[in-house]
């Protein structure tokens, strides 16, 4: 696929907010249950949290979206998987450090 890495789930096409890329290549991509994960594109906030936070949102179709909630910016994220359960629960107790 174009914008992938040969070994990656992660798709590079957009740029992604301070922390993004660490959290996803560290706490989402080795999972078994995780087939993809495709970053929307970044947009402004009115409040400005300097650490990164990453919410469940909703369930979709193919998986789950999520919301990466960074300084003064917000992005989509979302992953292919057949468990959204794991998903959700595996993001409720993961700590984020940037």
């Amino acid at each position: 696929m174009k914008h992938r890495a040969r070994s990656s789930k992660i798709k590079y096409q957009h740029g992604m907010i301070h922390g993004l890329r660490k959290f996803l290549e560290g706490e989402l991509e080795p999972l078994d249950y995780v087939e993809s994960i495709f970053p929307g594109e970044i947009k402004r906030t009115k409040g400005a949290n300097p650490k990164l936070r990453v919410q469940f949102k909703y369930a979709t179709e193919t998986g789950a979206k999520l919301l990466a909630y960074g300084a003064a910016a917000v992005q989509e994220v979302f992953v292919v998987t057949k468990n959204v359960e794991a998903l959700k629960s595996k993001l409720d107790t993961t700590v984020i450090h940037t």
